[in-house]
């Protein structure tokens, strides 16, 4: 049963760093290049399958994680220990950072972009690169328990 969770968490938190790779790699570029009006129109329509998948991906390899963390042989316990940490840093800085930002894009009417109106860009694009790093790592840090495992 170990075995199957250990794997099943390198899959779920490889599938975390995959995806938020991807956006990285591609749809954060493209975002960056729109117009206000479309960029808005275009984040709106990407959020809306985002959630509640992705958090209950992430924190389920977390639980998965803290779990074999308890239960695992002695010496992949510490990377597992650290895959959990690492997918919870995740998890708050999705929480607390690109999620507050994702709200108020939603709250914009994109063809009535408010002439004050700040770009998130920038900073959603700086907390998501972090994201990115801490899930690539908690993936990395899942298979270097399984192959100690």
């Amino acid at each position: 049963m170990e075995r199957t969770l250990a794997v099943l968490v390198v899959v779920s938190s490889g599938v975390v760093a995959g995806v938020l790779f991807a956006v990285a790699l591609s749809v954060l570029p493209a975002l960056s290049a729109m117009p206000a009006d479309r960029y808005v129109y275009a984040h709106q329509l990407l959020g809306r399958n985002w959630d509640p998948t992705m958090p209950l991906v992430v924190l389920g390899s977390t639980v998965a994680d803290v779990v074999l963390a308890v239960a695992a042989p002695g010496s992949s316990r510490v990377p597992f220990t650290a895959g959990a940490v690492l997918l919870l840093a995740v998890s708050v800085v999705s929480h607390f950072c690109n999620v507050p930002i994702n709200r108020r894009v939603k709250a914009v009417d994109p063809a009535d972009i408010p002439h004050d109106w700040q770009d998130p860009r920038p900073l959603w694009r700086r907390w998501h690169l972090l994201r990115t790093v801490l899930a690539v790592l908690g993936a990395a840090a899942n298979a270097l328990a399984l192959a100690l495992y």
